[in-house]
Protein backbone atom coordinates (compact mmCIF):
# COMPACT_ATOMS: atom_id res chain seq x y z
CA UNK A 1 0.00 0.00 0.00
CA UNK A 2 3.01 2.27 0.45
CA UNK A 3 1.62 3.72 3.64
CA UNK A 4 3.68 4.05 6.82
CA UNK A 5 2.34 3.74 10.35
CA UNK A 6 4.49 5.11 13.16
CA UNK A 7 5.04 2.65 16.01
CA UNK A 8 7.18 3.43 19.06
CA UNK A 9 9.36 0.76 20.64
CA UNK A 10 7.24 -0.69 23.47
CA UNK A 11 8.48 -0.89 27.04
CA UNK A 12 8.56 -4.41 28.57
CA UNK A 13 5.18 -3.84 30.26
CA UNK A 14 3.67 -2.42 27.07
CA UNK A 15 4.92 -5.50 25.22
CA UNK A 16 3.08 -7.71 27.72
CA UNK A 17 -0.05 -5.67 27.01
CA UNK A 18 0.42 -6.03 23.24
CA UNK A 19 0.84 -9.81 23.47
CA UNK A 20 -2.04 -10.46 25.89
CA UNK A 21 -4.96 -12.36 24.35
CA UNK A 22 -7.25 -13.02 27.34
CA UNK A 23 -10.87 -11.91 27.20
CA UNK A 24 -10.22 -9.17 29.82
CA UNK A 25 -6.78 -7.55 30.09
CA UNK A 26 -6.02 -4.74 32.54
CA UNK A 27 -2.90 -2.59 32.53
CA UNK A 28 -2.85 -0.38 35.58
CA UNK A 29 -1.22 1.04 38.64
CA UNK A 30 1.04 4.08 38.84
CA UNK A 31 0.72 7.25 36.83
CA UNK A 32 3.01 7.77 33.87
CA UNK A 33 3.40 4.06 33.12
CA UNK A 34 2.72 4.46 29.39
CA UNK A 35 -0.77 2.98 29.50
CA UNK A 36 -2.54 5.27 27.00
CA UNK A 37 0.30 4.85 24.52
CA UNK A 38 -0.16 1.10 24.94
CA UNK A 39 -3.83 1.50 23.97
CA UNK A 40 -2.93 3.26 20.74
CA UNK A 41 -0.23 0.70 19.90
CA UNK A 42 -2.59 -2.22 20.42
CA UNK A 43 -5.46 -0.61 18.52
CA UNK A 44 -3.25 0.16 15.51
CA UNK A 45 -1.83 -3.37 15.39
CA UNK A 46 -5.26 -4.99 15.62
CA UNK A 47 -6.68 -2.72 12.91
CA UNK A 48 -3.83 -3.56 10.54
CA UNK A 49 -3.79 -7.31 11.26
CA UNK A 50 -7.57 -7.94 11.05
CA UNK A 51 -9.17 -6.26 7.99
CA UNK A 52 -12.68 -5.11 8.84
CA UNK A 53 -12.31 -5.30 12.62
CA UNK A 54 -14.35 -2.80 14.69
CA UNK A 55 -12.50 -1.24 17.62
CA UNK A 56 -13.83 1.19 20.24
CA UNK A 57 -11.75 3.40 22.55
CA UNK A 58 -13.70 4.94 25.46
CA UNK A 59 -12.80 7.52 28.06
CA UNK A 60 -15.08 9.25 30.55
CA UNK A 61 -15.63 12.52 28.68
CA UNK A 62 -15.72 13.54 25.03
CA UNK A 63 -12.95 16.10 25.59
CA UNK A 64 -10.67 13.52 27.22
CA UNK A 65 -10.99 10.94 24.46
CA UNK A 66 -10.49 13.53 21.70
CA UNK A 67 -7.60 15.39 23.32
CA UNK A 68 -5.77 12.28 24.48
CA UNK A 69 -6.05 10.15 21.38
CA UNK A 70 -7.00 11.99 18.17
CA UNK A 71 -3.87 14.14 17.66
CA UNK A 72 -1.48 11.27 18.38
CA UNK A 73 -3.41 8.74 16.29
CA UNK A 74 -3.53 11.17 13.35
CA UNK A 75 0.22 11.69 13.66
CA UNK A 76 0.93 7.96 13.97
CA UNK A 77 -1.40 6.80 11.19
CA UNK A 78 -0.65 9.47 8.60
CA UNK A 79 -2.44 8.52 5.39
CA UNK A 80 -2.92 4.89 6.49
CA UNK A 81 -6.32 5.81 7.94
CA UNK A 82 -8.77 8.65 7.32
CA UNK A 83 -10.22 10.46 10.35
CA UNK A 84 -13.95 11.16 10.12
CA UNK A 85 -14.54 14.06 12.49
CA UNK A 86 -18.33 13.74 12.33
CA UNK A 87 -18.40 10.08 13.32
CA UNK A 88 -15.26 10.37 15.49
CA UNK A 89 -13.58 7.36 13.91
CA UNK A 90 -10.48 6.37 11.99
CA UNK A 91 -11.27 4.36 8.82
CA UNK A 92 -8.52 2.16 7.40
CA UNK A 93 -8.15 1.18 3.74
CA UNK A 94 -8.67 -2.48 4.75
CA UNK A 95 -12.07 -1.65 6.23
CA UNK A 96 -10.99 -1.63 9.88
CA UNK A 97 -12.38 1.10 12.14
CA UNK A 98 -11.14 2.67 15.37
CA UNK A 99 -14.11 4.48 16.94
CA UNK A 100 -13.79 7.00 19.79
CA UNK A 101 -16.47 7.15 22.49
CA UNK A 102 -17.19 8.46 25.98
CA UNK A 103 -19.46 7.76 28.95
CA UNK A 104 -19.97 10.42 31.63
CA UNK A 105 -23.59 9.67 32.60
CA UNK A 106 -26.30 7.05 32.18
CA UNK A 107 -27.70 8.73 29.06
CA UNK A 108 -24.34 8.35 27.27
CA UNK A 109 -24.91 4.59 27.18
CA UNK A 110 -27.59 5.09 24.52
CA UNK A 111 -24.93 5.52 21.83
CA UNK A 112 -23.77 1.92 22.42
CA UNK A 113 -27.17 0.24 22.43
CA UNK A 114 -27.40 -2.36 19.66
CA UNK A 115 -23.87 -1.65 18.38
CA UNK A 116 -21.31 -4.44 17.95
CA UNK A 117 -17.55 -4.15 18.45
CA UNK A 118 -14.87 -6.81 18.31
CA UNK A 119 -12.44 -5.11 20.69
CA UNK A 120 -13.08 -2.36 23.25
CA UNK A 121 -10.48 -0.30 25.09
CA UNK A 122 -11.67 1.41 28.30
CA UNK A 123 -8.97 3.99 28.96
CA UNK A 124 -8.83 5.23 32.59
CA UNK A 125 -11.52 2.64 33.29
CA UNK A 126 -11.67 3.24 37.05
CA UNK A 127 -13.33 6.59 36.31
CA UNK A 128 -16.36 4.79 34.85
CA UNK A 129 -19.18 3.32 36.91
CA UNK A 130 -19.14 -0.47 37.18
CA UNK A 131 -22.65 -0.70 35.70
CA UNK A 132 -21.52 1.36 32.68
CA UNK A 133 -18.58 -0.97 32.16
CA UNK A 134 -20.84 -4.01 32.13
CA UNK A 135 -23.23 -2.42 29.63
CA UNK A 136 -20.47 -1.24 27.30
CA UNK A 137 -18.93 -4.73 27.51
CA UNK A 138 -22.18 -6.15 26.18
CA UNK A 139 -21.20 -4.60 22.82
CA UNK A 140 -18.29 -7.05 22.47
CA UNK A 141 -19.97 -9.61 20.25
CA UNK A 142 -20.33 -10.80 16.67
CA UNK A 143 -20.23 -13.97 14.56
CA UNK A 144 -17.01 -13.18 12.68
CA UNK A 145 -13.63 -14.72 13.46
CA UNK A 146 -12.10 -11.58 14.92
CA UNK A 147 -10.79 -11.62 18.51
CA UNK A 148 -13.36 -10.59 21.12
CA UNK A 149 -11.61 -8.77 23.96
CA UNK A 150 -11.77 -5.84 26.35
CA UNK A 151 -8.64 -3.98 27.41
CA UNK A 152 -8.58 -1.67 30.43
CA UNK A 153 -6.06 0.92 31.50
CA UNK A 154 -6.50 2.27 35.00
CA UNK A 155 -5.08 4.03 38.01
CA UNK A 156 -6.18 3.23 41.59
CA UNK A 157 -9.19 5.25 42.69
CA UNK A 158 -12.47 6.17 41.09
CA UNK A 159 -15.98 4.69 41.19
CA UNK A 160 -15.02 1.20 40.00
CA UNK A 161 -11.80 0.83 42.00
CA UNK A 162 -13.30 -1.93 44.16
CA UNK A 163 -14.43 -3.95 41.12
CA UNK A 164 -11.05 -3.87 39.37
CA UNK A 165 -9.19 -4.60 42.59
CA UNK A 166 -11.43 -7.63 43.20
CA UNK A 167 -11.07 -9.30 39.80
CA UNK A 168 -7.58 -8.26 38.68
CA UNK A 169 -5.56 -7.68 41.86
CA UNK A 170 -7.18 -9.89 44.52
CA UNK A 171 -8.52 -12.37 41.91
CA UNK A 172 -11.69 -13.02 43.88
CA UNK A 173 -14.05 -14.34 41.24
CA UNK A 174 -17.79 -14.92 41.23
CA UNK A 175 -19.45 -17.99 39.70
CA UNK A 176 -19.92 -16.37 36.27
CA UNK A 177 -16.30 -15.14 36.09
CA UNK A 178 -13.61 -17.50 34.77
CA UNK A 179 -10.14 -16.81 36.23
CA UNK A 180 -8.44 -17.70 32.95
CA UNK A 181 -10.27 -14.80 31.24
CA UNK A 182 -8.57 -12.14 33.41
CA UNK A 183 -4.97 -10.98 33.04
CA UNK A 184 -3.41 -8.08 34.94
CA UNK A 185 -0.24 -6.09 34.22
CA UNK A 186 0.90 -3.95 37.17
CA UNK A 187 2.17 -0.60 35.91
CA UNK A 188 4.87 1.35 37.75
CA UNK A 189 6.39 4.67 36.87
CA UNK A 190 9.82 3.06 36.54
CA UNK A 191 8.45 0.98 33.64
CA UNK A 192 8.36 4.10 31.47
CA UNK A 193 12.05 4.98 31.36
CA UNK A 194 11.70 7.48 28.48
CA UNK A 195 9.36 9.55 30.69
CA UNK A 196 11.58 9.14 33.75
CA UNK A 197 14.58 10.49 31.86
CA UNK A 198 12.70 13.18 29.95
CA UNK A 199 10.74 14.58 32.91
CA UNK A 200 12.67 14.09 36.16
CA UNK A 201 10.70 16.97 37.71
CA UNK A 202 7.48 14.97 37.23
CA UNK A 203 8.99 12.03 39.10
CA UNK A 204 10.12 14.29 41.94
CA UNK A 205 6.65 15.87 42.13
CA UNK A 206 5.13 12.42 42.69
CA UNK A 207 7.64 11.68 45.44
CA UNK A 208 6.61 14.88 47.21
CA UNK A 209 2.92 13.88 47.46
CA UNK A 210 1.31 12.83 50.77
CA UNK A 211 1.86 9.15 51.64
CA UNK A 212 -1.53 7.87 50.40
CA UNK A 213 -1.30 9.74 47.09
CA UNK A 214 2.35 8.77 46.65
CA UNK A 215 1.49 5.10 47.20
CA UNK A 216 -1.09 5.26 44.40
CA UNK A 217 0.58 7.50 41.86
CA UNK A 218 4.20 6.39 42.25
CA UNK A 219 3.95 2.79 43.44
CA UNK A 220 0.59 1.90 41.91
CA UNK A 221 -0.80 0.59 45.21
CA UNK A 222 -4.36 -0.75 45.06
CA UNK A 223 -4.81 -0.80 48.83
CA UNK A 224 -5.43 2.95 49.04
CA UNK A 225 -7.17 5.39 46.74
CA UNK A 226 -8.01 9.07 46.67
CA UNK A 227 -11.51 10.40 46.81
CA UNK A 228 -13.00 7.64 48.96
CA UNK A 229 -15.80 9.28 50.97
CA UNK A 230 -15.95 6.78 53.85
CA UNK A 231 -12.28 5.92 54.17
CA UNK A 232 -12.91 5.62 57.92
CA UNK A 233 -15.13 2.53 57.39
CA UNK A 234 -13.24 -0.64 58.39
CA UNK A 235 -14.23 -4.22 57.67
CA UNK A 236 -11.64 -6.37 59.45
CA UNK A 237 -12.68 -10.01 60.04
CA UNK A 238 -9.82 -10.48 62.50
CA UNK A 239 -11.63 -8.14 64.91
CA UNK A 240 -15.23 -9.28 64.46
CA UNK A 241 -15.17 -11.02 67.84
CA UNK A 242 -13.59 -8.32 70.04
CA UNK A 243 -15.28 -5.44 68.15
CA UNK A 244 -12.20 -3.23 68.21
CA UNK A 245 -10.93 -1.37 65.14
CA UNK A 246 -13.70 -2.78 62.96
CA UNK A 247 -17.26 -1.74 62.13
CA UNK A 248 -18.44 -5.10 60.80
CA UNK A 249 -19.15 -7.72 63.47
CA UNK A 250 -20.80 -11.11 63.87
CA UNK A 251 -24.56 -10.94 64.57
CA UNK A 252 -26.05 -11.67 67.98
CA UNK A 253 -29.55 -11.75 69.48
CA UNK A 254 -30.77 -8.29 70.44
CA UNK A 255 -31.44 -7.76 74.18
CA UNK A 256 -35.08 -7.06 75.00
CA UNK A 257 -34.29 -3.66 76.52
CA UNK A 258 -32.62 -2.23 73.42
CA UNK A 259 -34.66 0.08 71.20
CA UNK A 260 -35.19 -0.79 67.51
CA UNK A 261 -35.46 1.80 64.71
CA UNK A 262 -35.90 1.81 60.95
CA UNK A 263 -34.40 4.10 58.30
CA UNK A 264 -35.70 4.33 54.74
CA UNK A 265 -34.76 5.77 51.35
CA UNK A 266 -37.32 5.42 48.56
CA UNK A 267 -36.37 4.15 45.12
CA UNK A 268 -38.04 2.61 42.08
CA UNK A 269 -35.75 2.59 39.03
CA UNK A 270 -32.89 2.91 41.51
CA UNK A 271 -32.78 0.69 44.61
CA UNK A 272 -34.79 1.51 47.71
CA UNK A 273 -33.03 0.90 51.02
CA UNK A 274 -34.27 -0.03 54.48
CA UNK A 275 -32.04 -0.41 57.53
CA UNK A 276 -33.05 -1.71 60.96
CA UNK A 277 -31.00 -0.46 63.88
CA UNK A 278 -30.63 -1.52 67.50
CA UNK A 279 -29.45 1.04 70.05
CA UNK A 280 -27.74 -0.20 73.20
CA UNK A 281 -27.82 1.40 76.67
CA UNK A 282 -24.76 3.52 75.85
CA UNK A 283 -26.26 4.91 72.63
CA UNK A 284 -24.10 2.80 70.29
CA UNK A 285 -26.00 1.93 67.12
CA UNK A 286 -26.01 -1.48 65.41
CA UNK A 287 -27.23 -2.04 61.85
CA UNK A 288 -28.72 -5.47 62.44
CA UNK A 289 -30.80 -6.04 59.29
CA UNK A 290 -31.50 -4.47 55.92
CA UNK A 291 -33.77 -4.76 52.89
CA UNK A 292 -32.20 -3.50 49.68
CA UNK A 293 -34.31 -3.25 46.54
CA UNK A 294 -31.54 -4.02 44.05
CA UNK A 295 -32.10 -6.18 41.00
CA UNK A 296 -30.24 -9.50 41.01
CA UNK A 297 -28.39 -10.95 38.05
CA UNK A 298 -30.33 -14.09 37.00
CA UNK A 299 -27.21 -16.21 36.42
CA UNK A 300 -25.31 -15.38 39.63
CA UNK A 301 -27.83 -13.94 42.09
CA UNK A 302 -25.43 -11.02 42.67
CA UNK A 303 -26.66 -7.42 42.92
CA UNK A 304 -26.66 -5.49 39.66
CA UNK A 305 -25.20 -2.22 40.96
CA UNK A 306 -27.65 0.68 41.16
CA UNK A 307 -30.45 -1.15 39.33
CA UNK A 308 -33.76 -1.08 41.20
CA UNK A 309 -36.29 -3.92 41.41
CA UNK A 310 -39.07 -1.45 40.48
CA UNK A 311 -41.36 -2.31 43.37
CA UNK A 312 -44.27 0.03 43.96
CA UNK A 313 -44.50 1.72 47.38
CA UNK A 314 -47.27 -0.75 48.29
CA UNK A 315 -44.97 -3.69 47.52
CA UNK A 316 -42.09 -2.18 49.48
CA UNK A 317 -44.14 -1.51 52.61
CA UNK A 318 -45.84 -4.89 52.40
CA UNK A 319 -42.40 -6.55 52.54
CA UNK A 320 -41.21 -4.24 55.33
CA UNK A 321 -44.32 -5.09 57.37
CA UNK A 322 -43.83 -8.82 56.76
CA UNK A 323 -40.19 -8.62 57.85
CA UNK A 324 -41.07 -6.77 61.05
CA UNK A 325 -43.87 -9.22 61.77
CA UNK A 326 -41.79 -12.37 61.24
CA UNK A 327 -38.11 -11.72 61.98
CA UNK A 328 -37.10 -12.79 65.48
CA UNK A 329 -35.14 -9.59 66.14
CA UNK A 330 -38.09 -7.39 65.14
CA UNK A 331 -41.39 -9.11 65.90
CA UNK A 332 -43.29 -7.77 68.87
CA UNK A 333 -41.15 -4.62 68.97
CA UNK A 334 -42.35 -1.05 68.70
CA UNK A 335 -40.42 0.30 65.72
CA UNK A 336 -40.40 3.92 64.64
CA UNK A 337 -38.80 4.98 61.40
CA UNK A 338 -37.06 7.97 59.88
CA UNK A 339 -37.09 8.82 56.17
CA UNK A 340 -36.35 11.49 53.59
CA UNK A 341 -38.89 14.35 53.95
CA UNK A 342 -39.65 14.04 50.22
CA UNK A 343 -41.88 11.00 50.87
CA UNK A 344 -44.47 13.39 52.40
CA UNK A 345 -44.92 15.13 49.03
CA UNK A 346 -48.62 15.16 48.04
CA UNK A 347 -48.29 17.09 44.78
CA UNK A 348 -49.07 13.94 42.77
CA UNK A 349 -51.74 12.57 45.04
CA UNK A 350 -51.31 10.27 48.02
CA UNK A 351 -47.84 10.62 49.50
CA UNK A 352 -45.49 7.69 49.95
CA UNK A 353 -45.65 8.30 53.71
CA UNK A 354 -49.44 7.94 53.61
CA UNK A 355 -49.09 4.69 51.67
CA UNK A 356 -46.66 3.45 54.33
CA UNK A 357 -49.07 4.35 57.13
CA UNK A 358 -51.81 2.26 55.50
CA UNK A 359 -49.47 -0.73 55.84
CA UNK A 360 -48.79 0.11 59.49
CA UNK A 361 -45.33 1.50 58.74
CA UNK A 362 -44.72 4.92 60.29
CA UNK A 363 -41.89 7.40 59.80
CA UNK A 364 -40.72 10.70 61.22
CA UNK A 365 -39.39 13.31 58.82
CA UNK A 366 -35.63 13.02 58.66
CA UNK A 367 -33.25 15.96 58.71
CA UNK A 368 -32.02 16.12 55.12
CA UNK A 369 -29.11 18.52 55.66
CA UNK A 370 -26.37 16.76 53.73
CA UNK A 371 -23.08 18.05 55.13
CA UNK A 372 -24.07 17.90 58.83
CA UNK A 373 -25.54 14.47 58.10
CA UNK A 374 -22.32 13.14 56.63
CA UNK A 375 -20.41 14.50 59.61
CA UNK A 376 -22.73 12.56 61.94
CA UNK A 377 -21.94 9.37 59.99
CA UNK A 378 -18.21 10.10 60.31
CA UNK A 379 -18.63 10.77 64.05
CA UNK A 380 -20.27 7.36 64.42
CA UNK A 381 -17.52 5.62 62.45
CA UNK A 382 -14.68 7.22 64.46
CA UNK A 383 -12.82 4.97 66.89
CA UNK A 384 -12.22 6.09 70.45
CA UNK A 385 -8.79 5.79 72.10
CA UNK A 386 -9.49 2.12 72.88
CA UNK A 387 -10.57 1.26 69.33
CA UNK A 388 -14.36 1.19 69.76
CA UNK A 389 -16.71 3.03 67.34
CA UNK A 390 -20.24 4.32 67.86
CA UNK A 391 -21.61 2.30 64.91
CA UNK A 392 -21.51 -1.41 64.12
CA UNK A 393 -22.80 -3.33 61.13
CA UNK A 394 -23.80 -7.00 61.22
CA UNK A 395 -21.91 -8.90 58.53
CA UNK A 396 -25.19 -9.96 56.92
CA UNK A 397 -25.86 -6.35 55.86
CA UNK A 398 -24.26 -6.85 52.46
CA UNK A 399 -25.61 -3.75 50.74
CA UNK A 400 -24.01 -1.49 53.38
CA UNK A 401 -20.72 -3.41 53.21
CA UNK A 402 -20.65 -3.35 49.40
CA UNK A 403 -21.73 0.21 48.64
CA UNK A 404 -20.38 2.39 51.46
CA UNK A 405 -16.64 1.87 50.72
CA UNK A 406 -16.94 2.67 47.00
CA UNK A 407 -18.62 6.07 47.36
CA UNK A 408 -16.57 9.06 46.27
CA UNK A 409 -16.40 12.79 46.94
CA UNK A 410 -18.27 15.11 44.57
CA UNK A 411 -15.90 16.89 42.17
CA UNK A 412 -17.80 20.20 42.53
CA UNK A 413 -18.77 20.08 46.24
CA UNK A 414 -15.63 18.89 48.03
CA UNK A 415 -17.40 18.10 51.32
CA UNK A 416 -20.32 16.23 49.76
CA UNK A 417 -20.78 12.79 48.29
CA UNK A 418 -21.11 12.14 44.54
CA UNK A 419 -24.86 11.59 44.16
CA UNK A 420 -24.47 9.87 40.77
CA UNK A 421 -23.14 6.81 42.59
CA UNK A 422 -24.99 4.06 44.46
CA UNK A 423 -25.68 6.18 47.54
CA UNK A 424 -29.08 4.85 48.67
CA UNK A 425 -27.79 3.00 51.74
CA UNK A 426 -25.65 5.99 52.66
CA UNK A 427 -28.66 8.31 52.49
CA UNK A 428 -30.82 6.29 54.88
CA UNK A 429 -27.84 5.83 57.20
CA UNK A 430 -27.47 9.61 57.18
CA UNK A 431 -31.14 10.13 58.06
CA UNK A 432 -30.81 7.79 61.03
CA UNK A 433 -27.57 9.30 62.32
CA UNK A 434 -29.10 12.78 62.11
CA UNK A 435 -32.05 11.57 64.20
CA UNK A 436 -29.63 10.68 67.02
CA UNK A 437 -26.80 13.23 66.72
CA UNK A 438 -23.66 12.86 68.79
CA UNK A 439 -20.58 14.96 69.40
CA UNK A 440 -17.32 14.00 67.69
CA UNK A 441 -14.91 11.68 69.44
CA UNK A 442 -12.06 13.75 70.83
CA UNK A 443 -8.78 11.87 70.91
CA UNK A 444 -6.58 12.74 73.89
CA UNK A 445 -3.29 14.37 72.95
CA UNK A 446 -0.27 12.15 72.89
CA UNK A 447 2.03 12.89 75.81
CA UNK A 448 5.71 12.28 76.25
CA UNK A 449 7.29 12.23 79.72
CA UNK A 450 10.48 14.22 79.25
CA UNK A 451 12.01 13.54 82.65
CA UNK A 452 11.11 11.02 85.38
CA UNK A 453 14.38 10.17 87.19
CA UNK A 454 12.64 8.22 89.97
CA UNK A 455 10.48 6.17 87.51
CA UNK A 456 7.49 7.07 89.64
CA UNK A 457 5.22 7.61 86.61
CA UNK A 458 6.73 4.93 84.37
CA UNK A 459 3.95 2.33 84.60
CA UNK A 460 1.09 4.83 84.23
CA UNK A 461 2.65 6.76 81.33
CA UNK A 462 3.48 3.51 79.51
CA UNK A 463 -0.13 2.34 79.77
CA UNK A 464 -1.46 5.63 78.44
CA UNK A 465 1.04 5.78 75.59
CA UNK A 466 0.09 2.25 74.45
CA UNK A 467 -3.58 3.21 74.48
CA UNK A 468 -3.12 6.47 72.58
CA UNK A 469 -0.96 5.16 69.80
Amino acid sequence: MGKTVRMLTPTPKQELFLRATQRHVAYGGARGGGKSEGVRMKAKLLALKWPGIRILIVRKTYREVINNHVPKLREDLGDAARYNKTDKEFVFANGSIIKLGYCDKDADLDQYQGVEYDVIFLDEACQLMEEWIRKINACVRGVNGFPKRTYYTLNPGGPSHAYFKRVFVDRQFRPNERPEDYFFIQAKLEDNQPLVHAQPDYVESLKMQPPRIRAMWLDGSWDVYAGQFFEDFVNDPDHYADRRFTHVIDPFDIPAGWKIYRSYDFGYNKPFSVGWWAVDYDGVIYRILELYGCRRAPDTGEDEPNEGVKWTPEEQFREIARTEREHRWLRGRTIRGVADPSIWDTSRGESIAETAAKAGIYFDKGDNERLPGWMQVHYRLAFDDEGYPQMYVFRGCKAFIRTMPILMYDEHRPEDLDTSMEDHVADEVRYFCMSRPIKPVVQPPKKVILSDPLDQFKEESSRRWDAWR
